[in-house]
């Protein structure tokens, strides 16, 4: 991916970097990549790998193995890049990739973003971009339970 990003510097192309664990991808995760996107020629995604999510949210986490998270990302057309990071938060990969915009859902402050220091030292943009309404993994799962409990979906 280093080498995609020097190639990216040398055609005067810009790299938006992203991440998440994007387990269950839903309407508002589209909509949030689609708007990631609009900020530059190439979006990567550096999504959670495994051992990361369970390190983060705990066993039982992710419901989707990263390969198949990173398969469902790959065929969006807003993405070009998936890469994995092992660690708890993305601020090694964004320091060796120095995107040139990072984006964050609007649920996050600027301050509390994780590589802003490394992406505003080097003359890049922190941005937040508005999250669609209604929409998110955690009231996803909720609904199918409960819609499981009360045996109006069966398994």
């Amino acid at each position: 991916m280093i080498e995609i990003r020097n190639e990216l510097k040398r055609k005067n192309q810009t790299l938006v970097f992203t991440n998440g664990v994007f387990d269950v991808l839903h309407r508002g995760h589209v909509e949030y990549l689609e708007q990631a996107k609009s900020h530059g020629d190439v979006l990567v995604v550096g999504l959670n790998s495994d051992n990361s999510v369970r390190k983060i949210k705990g066993e039982g986490k992710p419901l989707f193995k990263q390969q198949d998270r990173a398969l469902v990302l790959a065929g969006l057309s807003s993405v070009h890049y998936v890469v994995f990071f092992e660690e708890e938060t993305p601020h090694e990969i964004i320091s060796a990739l120095l995107p040139d915009f990072l984006i964050k859902g609007g649920d996050y402050q600027i301050h509390e973003i994780v590589g802003r220091d490394v992406v505003e030292a080097n003359g890049g943009q922190v941005v937040t971009v508005p999250i669609t309404p209604g929409y998110s993994t955690s009231e996803l799962i909720r609904k199918i339970a409960e819609l499981l409990k009360k045996g109006k979906i069966a398994l």
